[in-house]
């Protein structure tokens, strides 16, 4: 039985993330913040699904309890066998207009938290020869667009890396870019994002679909729509003078 742990599992991306491997039959471990939000969560997914699922609290900011969930991953008679790293928040402001303890939390949310759970993950995969890492990207990293794109072009570019030195061990690894997606993520961020039109927006469970195809076939990327693909290759092909114009002329998918 496919094992798989789930950061920020409770709603968006992380619920359909949740809801997909579960209906593929595999087991969970479901990681977030609020204990009963979880616990229901859970219980949804036990009600609607066969599989077993494991609910682990976690503040993954604090580091004693981000180290339990590494412990979990690297736990060797009970193997995850893929890891998604998908926590995470945003700003409503550009830096350095924020509280710089609030960029320093969002900073290690997407890029210690990530590096430090596929640290422990790795061993044990490899050491099966199989296994899978998702990280949660975004399109936002493809362009200048502040300290929360510069961290999901970080987590972007760990997840190439990787996808290289972990493929002769059978490990896959998959960065997903959504864009703008029906999530909380923007109302807990607050952003005003009335200006994003409708045929822009993503639904989670179709991201997810998405991802999950292309983790399957052992694509480096995975973005959803049209819009969003003709994004990511203009901003990989322009020169980075017009990339940074484009950037500044717009506000960016999150």
């Amino acid at each position: 039985m496919t094992t798989v742990l789930i950061t920020g599992a409770t709603a968006g991306i992380g619920a359909a993330f949740a809801r997909q491997f579960a209906d593929k039959g595999c087991d969970l471990v479901l990681v977030a913040r609020d204990k009963e939000r979880l616990e229901r969560a859970a219980e949804e997914l036990r009600r609607q699904y066969s599989g077993a699922v494991e609910v682990l609290p976690a503040d993954l900011l604090e580091p004693a309890q981000c180290r339990t969930v590494e412990d979990r991953l690297a736990l060797p008679d009970r193997p995850v066998d893929v890891l998604v790293n998908n926590a995470g928040f945003g700003l409503p402001a550009p830096f350095p207009h924020s509280p710089i303890a609030d960029e320093e939390r969002m900073l290690d949310l997407l890029v210690r938290v990530p590096l430090r759970l596929a640290h422990a993950a790795i061993p044990g995969m490899t050491s099966r020869k199989r296994g899978a890492i998702v990280n949660v990207s975004s399109v936002a990293g493809l362009l200048p667009t502040g300290t929360y794109g510069a961290a999901k072009a970080w987590i972007t570019g760990f997840s190439e890396s990787l996808r290289v030195d972990l493929a002769p061990y059978g490990v896959r690894v998959l960065a997903l870019c959504p864009g703008f997606t029906r999530t909380e993520f923007q109302r807990r961020a607050g952003m005003d994002v009335s200006s994003v039109p409708s045929w822009a927006w993503l639904d989670a469970d179709r991201v997810v679909a998405q991802a999950m195809k292309d983790l399957s076939l052992g694509k480096p990327l995975s973005i959803t729509g049209w819009y969003y693909k003709a994004y990511a290759v203009a901003a990989r092909h322009l020169p980075r003078t017009l990339a940074a114009r484009m950037a500044r002329s717009r506000k960016p998918p999150e």
